[in-house]
């Protein structure tokens, strides 16, 4: 059922839907809108919905408060409190608590946890208000042209469970918007219009009602009543007002200002307009704005010269006041979407949600670019944190991790502008579709604007940047795997490893079989999950190879088909301790070191994944560059302290509300956990995560942490590898080998084994200059040899060669095979020998210590006119499973090792099948 059949339903039915007990005790009629249909309660008569009519406040607004963004939030805020209200902390943009959303995108998801499929509300306090800064990246054109559109918003939520305690339903909800709209802003209960509409969300969907001033949507109250899908659905058992107003809008209605960003981001904007001395005329504006932040019309539709026609103005003086704002207003927009982005734990990227926010960080810069503006991003943020601070102070905490991030991923796009200059030269006379230009930002990160500014594009196309934001803005759906057998019908398995995790042996009841997988009605063998690997073992005498949890139940896979138990028996199992032990420290250094890294490198780190078996661990981290040396003996120095310092890890049952009220959402560092209770392992003062897996219960048990690896495996993504406790002894153990090893071969002493080695790489350097001078004198006289010795091969007659003289029918071919000298000989010798003879093919096959093969091919002037160098290498390459690349002259290439008897007869064949 369309949203559209939905509504078409819930107004067949208003008095059910609709009417509010406000309506009937001030009077306010039920109309039909004469333009779109649409049903709307007013207390006057009106042809027509606020949706089909322009803004009447720009310039006049319908109260006489004037209440900037900060102000105009401190007032709703308090007027909710007042009313029997908890005002709670925003929540962040990061969108950690669902597996389907980067970004939170209204304030209702802030209290939405997916769990088996269905979405459940959750607020930690009945009812609420909440400030909460929303990313949506769905019309990003639109950002700074229309007046009214952003990539981050505030949404002030008010929430409620209506069948809960102190919650609230249909009346209570719109006589206290209403109420907040007469006695906050102080607009006039005419003004007012409240359209009917429908909300479908995520498993469940409601009847709104849309609240409007002027033709201004302010707000919608949505009545969450129905879970399922308007075909298949229940009455929930706990409904849910979800009313959503753009705190934009309420400073705007008040102010009457030609755009809302001019009151929403009022000192960055004033700022940037003194700085580059941008014309602002505020009644042109005003008439401006009226007309392109109406529904009906919009600037690509009309155009600036149509628009300057209806205003009655010149369109080059239009144009040069638009243009400069409208980059204000879209620069003043994108950075505050980025400073919250950073602050909340994001990095701007190529993949994922980061995809996004370096859309509009490169979308800015452009436009900066263009317009020859010097201001950098984070002179922008740091005067959205001064403004903002009062409202958010979790912004000023975050500071130079916003100015680091900004001024990393602006350096980036600066270093990259010679490299799409290049490009760039490449395009000139083309003509380039959408998918070309989407193809040049994705591999070269060249921007249309950039496209524009060197004269390859006339126009930047429309909704260029939303199509991108488009292909990243919801995160893929991870397929659950396919069920190994039926536990629907079998109890949960009693986890005996939470219970106490050093239990090694126990006995259990055999619930089923289906070999190779036996359920027990209790275990203590630790399932994969959260990249922990599973225990390994014995239940009986069969040997555990494998553990995983299908819903609430384990299985263990056996490795052996015969068993001596069946179905009802009990059996007695055995878990490896020394596995148990080994995964049980990298587990726990991988919290040590997640948290290691973050005091290194910087707040924006966070865990992307993590492996941990019983020979080492693997840690992805989220970080903008790759680490250096330095960066990487910082993290061990700091994962070692806390090892050391043996500091207690407690391991706790939470209420999944109480935890995220107490410790934020940093505790979902290994990812979202959808139960209403969850493990809260904590190291004192150091690192407090949710996570279900087996840890020590000290971090001095670890016994030492040594990283041995460490690199970047994507945008943003960087890999830690590292061995703990046993594992990192026996590493240090089989380096002190290596070292001696190669101490014996150098000759000298483990201590002074790097000064040696140092002494012998410049002993081999030199010797390698010494042989490329002898190469280069010997060079000659071999060339000679070669030519003389080089076999004279008739190729055919060629039509375009008669102007040559006979030798065109014949080439010269040196082909041989060598294990001995390396490419640099053969390579000055090739060189000189078609100097000499124009007609030789040089060819030589290097062996390469039975591992693979190196193909080199010289093709002289004459030869080349029958046999390009790149032609014959890749033939040569091909017969040995490779590839090769050059020139008509010079090629080389390579391939799998394979015997050759024949070198000459191979290639000749090569030569004469080409011919």
């Amino acid at each position: 059922m369309s949203k559209e059949e939905l509504l078409a339903r819930f107004s067949s039915e208003p008095d059910r839907y609709y009417r509010v007990s406000l309506f009937d005790d001030l009077g306010f009629k039920r109309q039909q809108c004469s333009v779109c249909n649409a049903y709307f309660w007013a207390l006057n008569d009106r042809e027509r919905c606020p949706n089909c009519e322009p803004y009447g406040f720009i310039g006049n607004p319908p109260t006489s408060k004037r209440l900037d963004y900060i102000e105009a939030w401190k007032a709703v805020e308090d007027f909710f409190i007042k009313n029997g209200h908890t005002s709670v902390k925003r929540y962040p943009v990061v969108c950690r608590w669902r597996d389907d959303l980067f970004f939170t995108v209204a304030s209702i998801v802030d209290f939405q946890r997916v769990i088996g499929g269905k979405v459940v509300f959750e607020l930690p306090a009945n009812p609420l208000i909440v400030p909460q800064m929303c990313l949506r990246f769905n019309d990003i054109e639109n950002v700074g042209r229309t007046g009214k559109h952003y990539t981050s918003f505030c949404m002030i939520g008010q929430h409620s469970i209506a069948d809960a305690e102190n919650g609230y339903w249909k009346d209570r909800c719109i006589e206290l918007d209403y109420k907040m709209l007469t006695d906050v802003l102080g607009i006039r209960k005419d003004e007012i219009v409240f359209v009917e509409d429908v909300w479908l969300g995520y498993g469940a969907f409601g009847y709104s009602l849309e609240y409007y001033v002027r033709g201004l949507e302010l707000g919608n109250a949505v009545f969450t009543e129905f879970e399922g899908n308007p075909r298949d659905y229940r009455i929930m058992k706990e409904r849910v007002v979800d009313m959503g107003a753009g705190l934009e809008r309420f400073s705007w209605v008040t102010m009457g200002t030609p755009t809302s960003y001019d009151c929403t981001f009022g000192p960055v904007v004033k700022h940037m307009i003194n700085r580059f001395g941008v014309e602002y005329d505020q009644d042109l504006l005003g008439r401006y704005f009226k007309i392109v932040s109406s529904s009906s019309i919009s600037r690509s539709s009309m155009g600036i010269d149509g628009i300057a026609r209806m205003l009655g103005v010149d369109t080059d003086r239009l144009e040069r006041i638009i243009v400069p704002l409208e980059a204000i207003y879209a620069a003043a927009d994108h950075v505050r979407t980025l400073t919250f982005a950073v602050a909340d734990g994001a990095l701007p990227s190529n993949t994922g949600g980061g995809y996004n926010l370096r859309v509009v960080l490169r979308r800015v810069l452009a436009m900066l670019r263009r317009l020859g503006w010097s201001i950098r991003l984070e002179e922008i943020a740091d005067m959205h944190i001064d403004y903002l601070s009062s409202m958010y102070p979790e912004l000023g905490e975050q500071r130079e991790s916003v100015r680091t991030i900004l001024a990393v991923e602006s350096s980036r796009y600066a270093d990259a502008i010679e490299r799409m200059k290049g490009v760039v030269k490449r395009l000139s006379g083309k003509r380039l579709s959408n998918d070309d230009l989407i193809k040049l930002y994705e591999s070269d990160g060249i921007t249309p604007d950039f496209l524009k500014e060197h004269g390859i594009i006339d126009r930047v196309p429309e909704n260029f940047y939303t199509i991108l934001a488009e292909r990243h803005n919801e995160k893929p759906l991870v397929e659950e795997p396919k069920p190994i057998m039926d536990v629907s019908s079998i109890e949960p398995t009693r986890l005996l490893f939470y219970e106490d995790q050093y239990m090694l042996e126990f006995s259990a009841k055999v619930v089923k079989i289906k070999m190779p997988y036996v359920v027990l009605d209790r275990t203590a063998f630790y399932a994969r999950a959260g990249g922990q690997e599973p225990d390994h073992g014995y239940i009986n005498e069969a040997r555990v190879v494998d553990v995983i949890k299908q819903g609430d139940v384990i299985l263990h896979k056996i490795e052996d088909a015969e068993i001596s138990f069946k179905e009802g028996d009990t059996v007695m199992c055995r878990v490896d301790g020394e596995r148990r032990g080994l995964i049980m420290r990298h587990h726990t250094a991988t919290h040590i070191i997640n948290a290691a890294s973050r005091k290194a490198l910087g707040p924006w780190v966070w865990q992307h994944s993590a492996f941990k078996d019983e020979d080492y661990a693997r840690l992805d981290i989220t970080h903008h560059s790759p680490l250096s040396r330095d960066d990487v003996k910082r993290i061990e120095e700091y994962a070692n302290d806390i090892v050391l310092a043996d500091l207690p890890i407690e391991v706790t049952l939470m209420d999944r509300n109480v935890a995220e009220q107490l410790y934020g959402f940093r505790i979902y560092q290994g990812g979202y956990v959808p139960n209403k209770s969850i493990r809260i392992v904590k190291i004192k003062d150091w690192d407090i995560e949710a996570c279900g897996g087996t840890h020590c219960e000290r971090s001095g048990e670890v016994g030492m942490v040594k990283i041995i690896k460490a690199e970047r495996v994507q945008d943003g993504i960087v890999r830690l590898e590292f061995v703990a406790g046993k594992a990192a002894l026996r590493y240090v153990q089989m380096q002190e080998e290596q070292v001696s090893s190669i101490a014996g071969i150098l000759g000298s002493s483990k201590e002074k084994v790097v000064d040696t080695l140092a002494r012998k790489v410049e002993e081999a350097d030199d010797a390698r200059r010494r042989l490329r001078l002898m190469i280069r004198r010997i060079a000659d006289g071999m060339a000679s040899s070669v030519v003389s010795n080089a076999k004279m091969i008739k190729v055919g007659m060629d039509e375009s060669s008669k102007h040559y003289d006979d030798n065109n029918n014949t080439i010269k071919l040196y082909a041989v095979y060598d294990d001995l000298l390396d490419e640099e000989y053969h390579i000055a010798v090739g060189e000189k020998a078609i100097e000499m003879e124009p007609r030789l093919v040089y060819c030589v096959l290097i062996g390469k210590g039975n591992k693979s093969m190196r193909v080199i091919v010289f093709s002289g002037q004459s030869a080349r006119k029958r046999f390009k160098a790149s032609s014959v290498a890749k033939s040569i390459a091909s017969i040995f499973g490779g590839s090769a690349g050059g020139d008509d002259r010079f090629a080389q290439g390579g391939g799998q090792y394979r015997e050759v008897k024949d070198a000459s007869a191979m290639v000749e064949g090569i030569i004469l099948g080409s011919a």
